[in-house]
């Protein structure tokens, strides 16, 4: 999980182009949002220290805006990756803004495997080879 979320915030920071796996786009979400949940942990924990439970969920929540807007472009990029990976262009992302529907129809866009061997945004990043023997690696070590 940690190699794919430094994948997406280090590697592919603002990289608008080519395809993202699924495993890359969900495990950059669950990592967000368990460092998330861990900053809003830390900001509680400051205020009791304090001993002012309202200072502490200002820390936290202002330590969740700074990580939010560090990690938004990222955000973006792995998302408009994800919509190249099924054949749909990046601004499919915008569906999510339609009030009720657009939510669910952009969680199923997200959830839809990609499309097998190359289409018009690169080739199939399930078989880079070279990308899953790195991560292998990592992972063995």
């Amino acid at each position: 999980m940690i190699e794919w979320y430094k994948k997406v915030v280090f590697e592919n920071y603002a990289n608008f182009k080519g395809r993202a796996r699924r495993s890359e786009y969900w495990y950059f979400a669950l990592a967000s949002s368990l460092i998330c949940f861990a900053l809003m942990i830390i900001g509680l924990i400051i205020g009791g220290i304090l001993g002012d439970a309202l200072t502490g969920v200002f820390v936290g929540y202002g330590l969740f805006l700074l990580y939010s807007l560090a990690t938004l472009i990222p955000l973006l990029a792995v998302t408009v990756r994800r919509m190249h990976d099924i054949g749909k262009s990046g601004w499919y992302y915008f569906v999510s803004f339609i009030p009720l529907i657009g939510g669910i129809w952009a969680l199923i866009l997200l959830c839809t495997e990609g499309n097998y061997g190359p289409n018009q945004y690169g080739s199939d990043p399930k078989n880079n080879v070279e990308e899953i023997n790195e991560i292998g690696k990592v992972e063995l070590q």
